[in-house]
């Protein structure tokens, strides 16, 4: 079954962009990045940022994440896939980030969720960004849930404490 992505969540001011692989089934139904409540992005973001993104509605943690610099979009705008794991994704389309310099401006950091994501880390690198593969979200990843959580902690904070100055 071919899956569509969604637009970018990036504005002039981001200055980090995460990108994931291509929308879970529970996040296209409700049309929300990370929309699956077994996925731990909100939980690891809002954990490294200081913000309880987790217990936000989803317009707010939007909102929060741009306060932070920090923009949301897939690797792929579409492509075939039973379920929704990275390991069945196929026949993909790629998202077209020549954008990326005109509607980000700002965007010094692209941060791939995942090792499927993250395939694609040369050829942002070769764009000109700093790159950087974290260890995934998604809930069949909690068994490295320590590590998993001081990496986006290391990346985060970072971009957290910049902004509090």
């Amino acid at each position: 079954m071919k899956k569509r992505g969604f637009s970018p969540v990036l504005d002039e001011n981001t200055e980090i962009l995460v990108l994931g692989s291509l929308p879970s089934d529970e996040s296209i139904r409700k049309q929300e990045y990370y929309g699956n409540p077994g996925n731990d992005f909100w939980k690891l973001l809002g954990g490294a940022l200081g913000e309880a993104l987790q217990e936000m509605k989803y317009e707010g943690r939007l909102e929060t994440l741009k306060m932070h610099g920090i923009g949301l979009w897939d690797v792929f705008k579409a492509g075939r896939r039973e379920g929704s794991l990275d390991a069945g994704i196929g026949d993909e389309e790629m998202n077209d980030f020549s954008k990326l310099k005109e509607l980000a401006p700002e965007l010094r950091l692209v941060c791939f969720n995942g090792k499927k994501a993250g395939e694609y880390e040369a050829l942002l690198r070769k764009m000109g960004y700093e790159t950087k593969v974290l260890p995934s979200s998604s809930g069949a990843n909690r068994r490295y849930s320590k590590k998993r959580a001081q990496e986006w902690d290391a990346v985060f904070k970072r971009s957290s404490e910049g902004k509090e100055q």
